[in-house]
């Protein structure tokens, strides 16, 4: 497994940008949210940790991860904002209905990075079980939420 012994909340903060100029908004699925809660802490904290202003940061909730695009194309037109991450969890159950949204999910956030002129940062874990999950919204693999928003930071550079 690639991630068996990698902390997803591990950056070197003196190679990341500060990020006290910049303006992100975060959209987070409620579905899950033992887990996307986890995840938007993770980013906040470290967006907080890398010089981002409070003030600066606008959380959007959505109902699921399939909504994640909407959400995001809906605050990038009203906000002003430098980079966006979308947060949300899915998780494998019996049936295709996992295949479908995450697919549909990772497309959606695609097509907003070809169309739109701000980054928009994938954060939505695709889970086989709840433990994967949990371990990689703070448990004993970091936190992915930390590592989309260091991503967010480098990529609002590039607009700066």
């Amino acid at each position: 497994m690639a991630t068996e012994n990698k902390n997803l909340s591990h950056y070197d903060k003196e190679s990341i940008p500060n990020a006290r100029e910049f303006r992100f908004g975060i959209v987070v699925s409620e579905w899950n949210a033992n887990i996307t809660e986890g995840l938007y802490q993770g980013a906040i904290d470290a967006l907080l940790d890398c010089g981002a202003l409070d003030s600066n940061i606008i959380r959007w909730n959505v109902p699921g991860s399939f909504e994640l695009t909407f959400g995001c194309k809906k605050l990038i037109r009203q906000e002003k904002l430098d980079a966006v991450i979308a947060i949300g969890s899915v998780i494998q159950g019996e049936t295709k209905h996992f295949d479908f949204v995450c697919s549909a999910t990772a497309q959606g956030i695609k097509d907003l990075n070809v169309q739109l002129d701000v980054p928009v940062i994938f954060c939505v874990l695709t889970d086989n079980t709840m433990q994967q999950a949990v371990d990689r919204s703070g448990g004993k693999h970091g936190n992915k939420g930390a590592e989309a928003a260091i991503a967010a930071i480098k990529m609002a550079t590039l607009g700066a």
